[in-house]
C-alpha cells in the first residue's frame, strides 16, 4: 500500500514538471514570436522611408 502511495506522488510530480515545462516552452516561443514580429515591423518602417530622399536640401 505504501508503494502505491508513493507512486501517486511521484506520478503526480511528474505530470506538475510536465506541465511546468510546457508552459515555458510555451512563454519563450511568444516572446520569440513577439521579437520576430517587432524586428520586421522596424524593418519596415525603414524600407517605407525609402521613397523619400536621404539628406535634406542645403539652404
Amino acid at each position: 500500500m505504501y508503494e502505491l502511495e508513493i507512486h501517486k506522488v511521484l506520478s503526480a510530480e511528474l505530470i506538475r514538471r510536465a506541465d511546468r515545462e510546457r508552459l515555458v516552452r510555451e512563454a519563450r516561443r511568444a516572446r520569440r514570436a513577439a521579437r520576430g514580429s517587432a524586428g520586421q515591423e522596424a524593418e519596415r518602417t525603414v524600407s517605407a522611408d525609402q521613397d523619400r530622399e536621404r539628406f535634406a536640401h542645403a539652404a
